[in-house]
């Protein structure tokens, strides 16, 4: 019996639910609660490796747990994502983070197109095998009373959206978010926001609508070619969490750099009340996106790519 399908919750209010999509290496703790101030509805993790979470499940130090660490009362409703390729590792995974996280739901990645994932029959690799993807879903949702959604690709090798979809459409599948581009394309091109309408006969579950999604103009364009219950933003909110903001309002937000600046230090501060040192070095990436549409963009990453503290940060960006 599911806990509680927030997925339905959310779908019940008739708003588009705009959820922040899973990013390795972005979407942590800090990026999370930045954007659910700006609005997000929903939160996923970094995608996180269900066969290290199964060979490590007794160590004490499990640094994959402790990527998967959340704030309950700032980040409502966060999902966690796992990658792998072996439903043993999944259920054991499921189990693990359902006890010892205890996320709003999980998601299992069938999209990611990093050729090293990939090769592993992971991510877009997985997708690309009905059978085992079928098998991998059952072992998630035998294993978890959380809403389970997964992440897909338009298509993935021979496989398009619709044969993944008929293969699973008596799986109670709460959610499913899908990347409008192929495996092969990656990032590049436009996505295919269209898929959305194509697919309904087999998943009757929240559509969330994927990719080419960086200013208003795009979301609202994605939400009336798709008619999806919502979007997933990834990229397009990189630098600029008050996208969520602006397609909620339904207007834009003409940022001055003061005001950008101001935002990116009070995510700084965040990171470093959570992670320390560590985490200004990781936040560099970050603090590149925030200066992307900037006059002068060029010569501000110079030196934001070489911060180590947040004094220096606050030294560049003012304090």
């Amino acid at each position: 019996m599911m806990v509680s399908n927030f997925w339905q919750k959310l779908k019940k209010t008739g708003r588009p639910i705009l959820a922040l999509a899973p990013m390795a290496g972005f979407t942590d703790s800090a990026f999370r609660q930045v954007c659910k101030k700006y609005g997000a509805d929903v939160l996923y993790s970094e995608m996180a490796s269900a066969t290290a979470l199964f060979y490590n499940q007794k160590l004490k130090n499990n640094t994959t747990l402790e990527l998967l660490k959340f704030n309950r009362q700032l980040e409502k409703y966060y999902v966690v994502q796992l990658f792998g390729a072996n439903p043993e590792h999944f259920a054991v995974a499921t189990r693990i983070i359902s006890e010892k996280i205890k996320p709003d739901g999980l998601d299992i990645n069938f999209g990611c197109p990093v050729p090293k994932i990939v090769k592993q029959g992971a991510g877009g690799g997985l997708m690309k095998d009905l059978k085992k993807s079928r098998a991998v879903i059952e072992a998630v949702l035998a294993n978890t009373d959380l809403p389970v959604s997964i992440k897909i690709r338009s298509r993935a090798g021979d496989i398009d959206i619709e044969n993944f979809l008929k293969n699973i459409k008596d799986l109670p599948v709460a959610a499913v978010m899908i990347h409008g581009r192929t495996l092969a394309a990656g990032f590049a091109g436009a996505a295919n926001w269209k898929l959305t309408k194509a697919v309904r006969r087999y998943f009757k579950g929240v559509i969330l609508i994927n990719g080419s999604i960086n200013n208003l103009a795009d979301a609202q364009r994605a939400l009336k070619v798709s008619g999806a219950n919502g979007l997933g933003l990834g990229r397009g909110v990189l630098g600029r969490p008050w996208l969520f903001k602006e397609i909620k309002n339904n207007r834009v937000t003409d940022l001055k750099p003061r005001a950008i600046f101001k935002i990116a230090l009070n995510h700084a501060a965040l990171v470093q009340r959570l992670k320390g040192k560590r985490g200004i070095l990781e936040l560099r990436k970050h603090l590149v996106w925030y200066a992307q549409r900037l006059t002068g963009a060029a010569k501000l990453r110079e030196k934001l790519v070489k911060v180590n503290t947040l004094a220096d940060v606050k030294k560049i960006l003012g304090s």
